[in-house]
């Protein structure tokens, strides 16, 4: 009630959000982060209760890079206004996408088994033309346009559908690196092997300017803002039809994927 009292000083506020699972543009199993779902999530962040800043609790193996960006910029545009800065502590993993949305914080804080980086870009397919002409499938496919069917997994793959598609994830490529560039400047220590797509650990990754230390949400928050400072959690919420298992089919599909994702950093 103080806070609404005149002349008295109130306990200092940290809005934290969790930004926890894959990132896709919508539509899977569990935890899915995309701008359209965050916006209110972020926004009611940055402005209910007068914040002194706002801590990301990050758990992420990656997943869409516009996705991942959009989210990024929102928090910075956000962070920019409202004049606060934003702590991201990292869980298991922020890895790819998930460490693109790490470096909107501020500074970035691990545990000591954190796994960070993952400064790349992937692209993964199946092809399936051997399969079909086993069983006597003809493929037909009709095209306006020479790029159209650009790796179509149905027909053999093309030397020049291939150098294209490296094209493109090197011009995304090149996008990511800007950002960690931009957000971590000179605190970087690890030349261009920062960006060949490895990860880190804990320390490794502090040691590298990939972060800032090692530390917690709760003790880190009360280092700085005081040991009053309260802690006000936002999050997503499941649908309720989601919670009651609609869309069964889909969800299973998209669960493997959201597996494989976790799957590569050994989670």
């Amino acid at each position: 009630m103080k806070r609404f009292i005149p002349f008295v000083k109130s306990d200092p506020v940290v809005s934290v959000v969790r930004l926890s699972g894959t990132i896709a543009s919508g539509g899977r199993v569990g935890g899915v982060l995309n701008d359209a779902a965050l916006e209110p999530v972020i926004e009611r962040a940055f402005s209910r209760r007068r914040p002194r800043a706002v801590a990301l609790l990050i758990n992420s193996p990656g997943g869409s890079p516009v996705q991942s960006a959009l989210i990024a910029a929102r928090i910075r545009r956000l962070a920019g206004e409202k004049t606060l800065p934003v702590h991201a502590f990292v869980e298991d993993v922020a890895a790819s996408g998930g460490y693109w949305l790490a470096s909107a914080a501020d500074h970035i804080w691990l545990d000591q088994s954190s796994i960070v980086g993952s400064i790349g870009v992937i692209s993964a397919g199946f092809g399936f033309q051997e399969l079909i002409s086993r069983y006597g499938i003809e493929r037909r496919l009709y095209t306006a346009g020479r790029s159209k069917a650009l790796l179509d997994p149905f027909s053999p793959q093309k030397r020049e559908d291939v150098k294209r598609l490296n094209e493109l994830l090197e011009q995304i490529h090149d996008s990511f690196i800007a950002q960690v560039k931009e957000r971590r400047g000179t605190r970087l220590n690890g030349g261009d092997d920062l960006f060949n797509g490895d990860i880190w650990i804990g320390q490794k990754a502090v040691d590298l300017g990939l972060a800032d230390g090692l530390a917690h949400l709760v003790p880190k928050m009360k280092e700085i803002y005081g040991d009053k400072v309260k802690l006000v959690p936002y999050g997503l919420r499941r649908p309720f039809f989601q919670r009651l298992g609609a869309q069964v089919v889909n969800d299973a599909i998209d669960a493997v994927e959201e597996r494989a994702l976790w799957s590569r950093y050994g989670l």
